[in-house]
């Protein structure tokens, strides 16, 4: 059954979106919405245009034309750390942990600096890191450095740190990428929770099986361009878009 988006409220809206770099055109005119609550996932061959669309989001790059508005405010010009501080968060493929680090002390670099002004703010913080420790289930790791951690570990601590940040949007690069059955069933029962509660989630992802189980809505780019969009059924079902993603494109 498709999904009705025009149910969630639209709190991202790319429109007629491009980039170039030189003579390559990365993005080319694509315009997409992401509502609250609704996972989206990007897929599409390497080279599609994926990360350069989260890099467009979150003004690591400048849009060569096109807008993208988030909460209904223009994000062109904006540093990425600001556009961070308005609620948008990401994830990267290499996790960018502090390793030497703690758990604990990882997610409290993404929290409110003024929540430590105060004891009462203070013992609010640690209350919501005990929240999320419990949640991705790294109580027990609490006070762990990073790079002591197993892969699955580092993956859910990476998630972790979104969570802590109180951002409205998450972009995530292959987040559940290299997780064991069992990790990505817990995996799964996060992001289902936490858009369940409204929180706009994107992911970038080349598994099939995660793109299945996991996505609302699915966007299907290439060459800079957005083919397609709508459940991962009616995307993966089409021969014409999966010759394209499989490279058999005669």
């Amino acid at each position: 059954m498709s999904l009705d988006i025009n149910q969630h409220e639209i709190l991202l809206q790319i429109r007629h979106l491009n980039k170039n770099f030189g003579g390559l055109q990365a993005i080319s005119d694509v315009t997409l919405d992401l509502p609250a609550g609704i996972i989206t996932t990007l897929v599409g061959p390497n080279g599609a245009g994926k990360t350069t669309l989260f890099n467009l989001i979150t003004g690591h790059l400048i849009p060569s034309s096109g807008t993208v508005h988030w909460l209904g405010q223009s994000l062109k010009g904006i540093e990425p750390w600001k556009i961070a501080r308005m609620g948008i968060a990401r994830t990267f493929q290499d996790l960018r942990l502090f390793s030497q680090m703690t758990v604990e002390e990882n997610i409290m670099t993404v929290m409110e600096r003024s929540a430590w002004l105060w004891q009462g703010g203070r013992a609010s913080a640690l209350q919501r890191v005990g929240e999320i420790l419990a949640e991705t289930q790294l109580a027990d790791k609490r006070h762990e450095r990073a790079v002591d951690l197993a892969y699955a570990e580092r993956k859910f601590l990476s998630l972790a740190r979104i969570m802590a940040s109180k951002a409205k949007l998450w972009l995530l690069d292959e987040p559940a990428s290299g997780l064991d059955p069992r990790s990505f069933e817990r995996f799964v029962g996060l992001l289902r929770n936490y858009a369940a509660r409204g929180i706009t989630i994107c992911i970038i992802e080349h598994n099939l099986d995660i793109v299945i189980k996991l996505s609302d809505r699915v966007a299907f780019l290439d060459q800079g361009k957005l083919l397609a969009q709508g459940s991962s059924q009616d995307i993966l079902k089409d021969p014409h878009l999966a010759a394209i993603y499989f490279g058999d494109r005669s």
